[in-house]
């Protein structure tokens, strides 16, 4: 894998119109009307990295959705009240504003460019390859979230009313374009240099990356296009990422440090604790990462206590987040081979030809977790010879088994968290106080408050197309 440390980027991208709903917000007076492509390029990245590894209760709620970590005092979010902080729209305007706005119009300007013979020529399709592959990624990011959204109309200058685009047929194009831009990729040649911050312009890593996103996005559909998702996975798996490969953003801290350092240390807040639904699970297993990922209790040194889930926590009595977690440069994780090996090994289950067994891959994707959080391949090995961790023996359908350790492993990635709950079914989640039945856990979040006003015709449509505007309506992956 290949990191680098980025500088300050000191610009945003120029802003293109959405949906009517970000009239108030899409237009910024102080900003550039043009920038390079490639400085484009990178605030993207940025911004991506932020929200994937970000923690601000008014951004980023999926580490507490996928029950990894619980409030203390204020337990809106983990009761699922999406309303009182306006989360959904945040999460329109991050991403369409600020990552895939500027990811058009990075594109934009790098078709412009004049490229000098064959190698420039080469580069500058490079470029606007790996920007695609970062757009598709930021796409897929706000499917997993809401189902049908705006796509074809939705960054459109003349059209303030965007029409919500059916999920499936969203993703279905995703996958093609992903293919198609991983395999227009030329690694005999350059691409951003130092302004890509996840791979320094590496675009061996990123053709891997393309590999291994379109399994990501194909495995959603396993119960709902088995023909699709297995031959995209059976054509992928071989090129995806290795052991120890991955795509991060490692932060150099300072003013730009780490989102978690700036919500947990910055703040000088104790927001959050570990939730007992991880750290229960853990304990029972006597999981090697427990200390990677919480401290123990006050003075001790072998007990890790998570706060009921949903419920205010006394945060001095319970286990909070690792420090080096808590470190200004602990890097953002977009995507990577521990992920890829779980969905292998579901995979293999499926009957995917993908050169290993479901067993095998689940020892991958195990192994990778516990090396990659700087364990040893020792504890990896005792852990995988637990009677209630190994894939022989362990409890349970093997939904049950890759979905509690896909979801153990998935531990800081909340939205892959959450949407491996809501695939698999598993590990079994905490009904918080704010619901009261294990149906009610959220499948899905609503459409934002401001499209309901602004662009009320389209969300009519769309609500009515998913079957309901609601936290429990299923997105059409998720089959019940």
């Amino acid at each position: 894998m290949k990191k680098i440390i980025f500088a300050l980027i000191v610009l945003a991208g120029t802003t293109i119109s959405c949906t009517k709903n970000f009239e108030d917000f899409n237009t910024d007076k102080k900003r550039a009307s043009e920038v390079p492509g490639d400085f484009l390029f990178s605030n993207a990245q940025k911004a991506l990295a932020d929200q994937v590894g970000g923690v601000n209760v008014n951004l980023n709620i999926f580490n507490l959705w996928a029950q990894y970590w619980t409030e203390t005092t204020y337990t809106d979010e983990a009761n699922y009240d999406l309303v009182t902080r306006n989360i959904s729209d945040a999460q329109f305007r991050i991403l369409y504003r600020d990552i895939l706005a500027d990811l058009k119009e990075a594109k934009r300007l790098l078709e412009l460019e004049t490229a000098a013979g064959e190698e420039g020529e080469a580069i500058k399709q490079n470029k606007i390859n790996i920007a695609t592959l970062v757009e598709n990624y930021a796409w897929n990011y706000l499917l997993l979230i809401f189902g049908d959204i705006p796509y074809q109309e939705a960054l459109a200058e003349d059209n303030n009313l965007a029409v919500y685009d059916d999920a499936r047929t969203i993703l279905n194009d995703l996958i093609q374009k992903t293919k198609d831009a991983t395999a227009a990729l030329n690694p005999d040649f350059e691409s951003f240099g130092n302004a890509d911050i996840v791979f320094a312009g590496d675009v061996a890593s990123w053709q891997k990356f393309g590999y291994s996103l379109q399994i990501k996005m194909s495995i959603v559909l396993a119960d709902v296009d088995a023909s699709l998702a297995q031959s995209t996975i059976e054509g992928a798996y071989q090129a995806a990422f290795q052991p120890g490969e991955s795509a991060q953003v490692v932060y150099p801290g300072g003013t730009n440090s780490n989102p978690i350092w700036q919500e947990l240390v910055a703040t000088g807040r104790d927001d959050f604790v570990g939730a007992n639904t991880i750290i229960d699970i853990m304990n029972d297993l006597e999981d090697p990462r427990r200390d990677d990922y919480f401290t123990t209790v006050g003075d001790t040194t072998d007990i890790y206590e998570g706060g009921i889930y949903g419920e205010t926590s006394p945060f001095g009595q319970l286990s909070h987040v690792a420090d080096p977690i808590q470190d200004p440069t602990f890097p953002v994780t977009l995507l990577d081979y521990t992920e890829i090996a779980f969905y292998l090994a579901e995979s293999a289950e499926r009957g995917y030809s993908v050169g290993m067994s479901a067993e095998e891959w689940y020892n991958e994707g195990i192994t990778s977790s516990i090396l990659s959080w700087g364990g040893t391949q020792e504890e990896a090995d005792a852990y995988l010879a637990n009677p209630d961790v190994n894939y022989a023996t362990a409890e349970g359908t093997w939904q049950q088994k890759i979905g509690t350790q896909a979801w153990l492993a998935f531990y800081l990635r909340g939205l892959e968290g959450w949407t491996s709950w809501r695939r698999l079914d598993f590990p079994i989640f905490n009904i918080p106080p704010g619901i009261d039945t294990y149906g009610e856990i959220p499948l899905r979040f609503t459409y934002p408050i401001t499209e309901q006003t602004l662009n009320a015709d389209n969300f009519n449509a769309a609500a009515s197309a998913i079957g309901g505007d609601e936290l429990t309506t299923p997105l059409f992956w998720d089959v019940q």
